[in-house]
């Protein structure tokens, strides 16, 4: 019997592997383009859990596993016994004698690492406190689409050292482009994760201000200032300002540059009107690339 396929974090897979998930994922999106509809999941059940709140992770999961032929259970916090005392081993034991696969968003990455440890199917990161590989994986689609191949190219990152980033990092190493982080000293990237990353021979570069993060890069990307479970939200957006994505600031960076955003946005915060609906901004390509980024990723897990 193979071994199972969790898809838990980008700097766990390799370059080969994570290229076959995003080209599975464009082809199905052509498909869809073109109004196929393989039912590859026929038959399968994706248990979803959500302790945090979603509104594009949930749907897109939920829209593709269907499109696809296969079936989903919805949980939150509320509704699954994680929250009520029950471990995460015996939960995972039970989902897996009734789904196919398990996406789990939540806050510690040890549960979802947990959850992989003792479930017998494919178990998915949709989001922890520490990294957001789905959404890189839709990041990565679209400016591919956009510009052609990421590897070589300069991506800058202005705002908060947060998950996201963690996973831009993750996705630098493995895919071979550079990123150029400019965030403030108290909202640093992990040290381990920047460690690992130099130790891979990635091209992680930490500057000390958006300007030199976003000159002549080719993508610049930033996110939320406060998210769910922030504290001092007055006290990170102050420290934050100097960081916002404004036409300013873009023009810094290449003239075909792109601008993503992995939404919510909070408009006026971390970037501007004028960026986010400029003729750089793929936003809307980014997030509909949710749907068709994820389709491969569980394609690739229910092989």
């Amino acid at each position: 019997m193979s071994a199972v396929r969790h898809f838990l974090d980008i700097d766990q897979l390799d370059a080969g592997t994570l290229r076959g998930i995003l080209d599975r994922g464009s082809a199905l999106k052509a498909d869809w383009r073109n109004g196929e509809r393989p039912q590859l999941f026929a038959g399968k059940t994706l248990v979803m859990i959500f302790e945090k709140p979603s509104t594009r992770t949930r749907t897109s999961f939920q829209v593709g596993m269907q499109q696809l032929g296969g079936m989903v259970v919805v949980m939150n916090e509320k509704e699954s016994q994680l929250g009520q005392g029950e471990t995460v081993a015996d939960t995972a034991r039970v989902l897996s004698r009734y789904a196919d696969a398990i996406m789990i968003r939540t806050d510690a990455q040890t549960k979802l690492d947990d959850l992989a440890a003792y479930a017998g199917v494919p178990v998915i990161n949709g989001l922890t406190d520490e990294s957001h590989p789905c959404q890189i994986m839709a990041d990565i689609m679209t400016y591919e689409e956009h510009r052609g191949s990421i590897a070589g190219r300069v991506v800058a990152w202005s705002g908060d050292g947060n998950n996201v980033a963690n996973s831009w990092i993750h996705a630098a190493v493995k895919l071979g482009f550079t990123i150029r982080l400019a965030c403030p000293d108290s909202l640093q990237p992990p040290a381990d994760v920047l460690a690992r990353a130099a130790d891979e021979g990635g091209d992680v570069q930490i500057v000390d201000s958006a300007r030199a993060a976003v000159d002549g890069a080719d993508l610049v990307v930033t996110d939320t200032w406060v998210s769910m479970g922030d504290k001092n939200a007055e006290m990170r957006r102050q420290v934050l300002l100097p960081y916002q994505v404004d036409a300013a600031l873009m023009a810094g960076a290449k003239s075909d540059a792109l601008f993503m955003h992995c939404l919510p946005a909070h408009r006026g915060e971390e970037v501007t009107d004028e960026v986010m609906d400029g003729p750089q901004s793929v936003v809307w390509d980014e997030a509909e690339n949710r749907l068709h980024a994820q389709k491969g990723i569980l394609s690739w897990c229910l092989e």
